[in-house]
């Protein structure tokens, strides 16, 4: 038996803007759009990708999944996504080598530091 990831499910109160905003902030491409469901992936034809399926509930509390990311520079890639649209939260991290940012629904996801090796 295979299986094979297809995408990541986050629920959204505005899919296709969510949609949207992740699709710029990460240079992927729209899949498949209706009024209640937003498809990206990095092309057509790669997967796994994140599909924005609209729940009527706003975000309640601290996110019991996030992307991480880890950019060639760190601080260069923070600033870009805060202006963006994206915004530091605490989440209880403390002093850590990564930072916590949340998209414009308040998803949390993580930009992190240069691997040591």
């Amino acid at each position: 038996m295979t299986l094979n990831w297809e995408q990541v499910i986050v629920h959204a109160e505005d899919p296709a803007a969510l949609g949207r905003w992740w699709a710029e902030a990460l240079g992927w491409v729209k899949v498949y759009s209706d009024d209640d469901e937003y498809e990206i992936r990095p092309a057509e034809d790669v997967t796994p990708g994140l599909d924005f399926v609209r729940l009527d509930e706003a975000k309640k509390a601290k996110s019991r999944l996030h992307l991480d990311f880890r950019p060639d520079n760190q601080a260069a890639e923070v600033e870009r996504l805060i202006a963006h649209g994206a915004r530091r939260v605490d989440v209880g991290q403390g002093e850590q080598s990564w930072v916590v940012l949340a998209d414009p629904e308040g998803n949390e996801f993580c930009i992190l530091g240069q691997r040591s090796q």
